[in-house]
């Protein structure tokens, strides 16, 4: 088996029963915020782009380039496509013309002659658009876990696939906050540490738990090369970005697991697994290229920047003129507040007012009341201020995930008073009713957690509830809080609040101490 790397999330995959071309983006992504690191433009894209079969993980733009896969990926590829709550992946592949699609049932493998996969999808209001999901392959020659962005929560029965010679996943993720928040600097500074801390903990558990002898870290960081961005690459000029670049996270992952093999992933990277043995070469870049990307990365970043300004303008260029503040809003009103009706979860946990600055426009969405109306002097428990042109071009295009478009480019600002509010970021990325229907009724499943466990010297209920992670295997307590490793969640246990967001109580009860032995 040959795997080589494309950049990001994206992998080429050579199997004695066929090829997989996964995740292909170039970008610019998220309105022009995001490029692969290092740059991936100089690969072989024709020839990837002929593969047997195509697997997007999920529907964010920097695992599904549509402008890319038009240019190079043939419109009666194989499609596998991952088992998804809602259709707007699939949808969206069909009107790029790929209608050959492979329905894949969720952790159910499939046999294409040699060659067998398997697609995982996670699919709670947290997991990217309602939807992340990792891809199992084994030719009988060898196997790999392609895990890309997704933080599964049954590790046995995706184990139970086959044991994967080589592991490819996330160790930085995605996500704005709190760059883009109204905090003070020394603020920003120690939310980021504590980000990429959690970050590091979630890769290392899942690391730990998979014990593939080679692991490969992906699917970021970026660069950002927009001007005003710039200086949240990496960890950012002043130390107040989250993302940890492939060659800080192997150094950690050395110290943290020596007994396991952790190599660079870039763009041209080739692994060749042979009976057994992994082998790791550098097609695209020279090893005195790498050292300078990583070495001597603000110089490289700088010279990416100077030199892509002009893809940054063409997208720029594509945006939909602005709307009119009384016309957007009469808009946004008409489109918002039929879904808000349908939200009762959402609107509760919210709890309060919402306020937009959006160009000219000034608006609040009051939750509890299910309205859109100009905003009036109430006091408002977020605030956000976004371009108007970001905001006319998502209601152009009937943008039904803001996270997969505004939030992710971090051309925005934002505030709040109290604790990050999930029901809220959950409902800027469900804008369609189909979505609300399954959120809110995915909320109202989570509620019925009959089951408890005991963790020391308490009862707990078995499933967390934020993803419904096995709190026996992620749990852990020290002085009375509970911590959930998947995602470094907490809870008092004696009052059964959560310490991360609004919402979310647990069920626990102090226990009788253990019988001694």
């Amino acid at each position: 088996m040959r795997i080589t790397g494309l950049g990001h999330a994206g992998m080429f995959i050579e199997t004695a029963g066929g090829s997989i071309l996964c995740d292909p983006v170039i970008g610019p992504t998220f309105f022009g915020s995001w490029f692969p690191f290092p740059d991936n433009r100089a690969l072989d894209w024709e020839r990837f782009g002929s593969a047997d079969f195509l697997y997007v993980s999920h529907r964010h733009r920097d695992h599904f380039d549509p402008a890319l896969m038009e240019r190079v990926v043939r419109k009666d590829i194989r499609v596998l496509l991952p088992e998804y709550p809602t259709d707007d992946l699939e949808q969206d592949l069909r009107k790029l013309g790929y209608d050959n699609i492979v329905y894949t049932e969720a952790g159910v493998p499939l046999d294409f002659g040699d060659l067998k996969v398997m697609v995982t999808p996670l699919r709670a209001p947290s997991d990217g658009p309602i939807g992340d999901s990792s891809l199992s392959v084994d030719d009988g020659t060898a196997s790999i876990l392609n895990q890309n962005d997704s933080h599964p929560l049954d590790l046995d029965k995706l184990m139970a696939f086959s044991k994967p010679e080589a592991y490819f996943t996330q160790v930085s993720g995605a996500i704005w906050w709190p760059m883009v928040y109204d905090l003070p600097q020394d603020s920003k500074q120690n939310f980021a540490r504590l980000k990429r801390d959690a970050q590091n903990k979630r890769a290392m558990y899942y690391i730990e738990k998979v014990d593939a002898e080679h692991v490969f870290p992906m699917a970021g960081p970026p660069m950002f090369l927009r001007e005003e961005l710039f200086r949240y690459n990496g960890t950012g000029l002043e130390d107040d970005s989250i993302f940890t670049d492939q060659r800080e996270f192997l150094a950690h992952m050395a110290e943290q697991r020596p007994e396991q093999q952790g190599h660079l992933f870039l763009p041209g990277t080739v692994v060749d697994i042979v009976g057994g043995e992994v082998s790791v070469t550098q097609t695209l870049y020279t090893d005195a290229e790498i050292e300078r990307i990583f070495g001597d990365k603000w110089a490289y970043l700088a010279e990416q920047r100077d030199s892509r300004q002009d893809e940054i303008a063409a997208e720029e260029a594509l945006r939909a003129p602005v709307l009119p503040p009384d016309e957007m809003l009469a808009v946004i009103k008409e489109w918002w507040e039929p879904l808000l009706r349908r939200a009762r979860t959402i609107r509760n946990g919210v709890g309060g007012n919402v306020r937009f600055r959006i160009g000219d426009l000034d608006m609040v969405v009051d939750f509890p009341k299910a309205k859109v109306r100009e905003y009036a002097g109430e006091e408002c428990i977020y605030w956000y201020t976004i371009p108007a042109d970001l905001v006319s071009t998502n209601i152009a295009d009937h943008e039904i995930d803001w996270s997969n478009s505004i939030f992710l480019s971090m051309q925005f600002e934002v505030g709040r008073s109290g604790k990050f509010n999930e029901f809220l970021t959950t409902f800027l990325k469900c804008l369609s009713r189909d979505r609300i229907e399954y959120v809110e009724n995915w909320y109202a499943e989570q509620t019925d957690q009959t089951e408890d466990a005991r963790l020391g010297d308490w009862i707990v209920q078995r499933r967390c509830p934020h993803l419904r992670a096995d709190l026996t295997k992620t749990g852990k307590i020290e002085d009375g809080v509970l911590t959930c490793s998947l995602h470094d969640w907490s809870w008092d246990l004696a009052s059964g609040k959560c310490l991360t967001s609004q919402g979310h109580p647990i069920r626990a009860v102090s226990a009788e101490p253990a019988p001694a032995h």
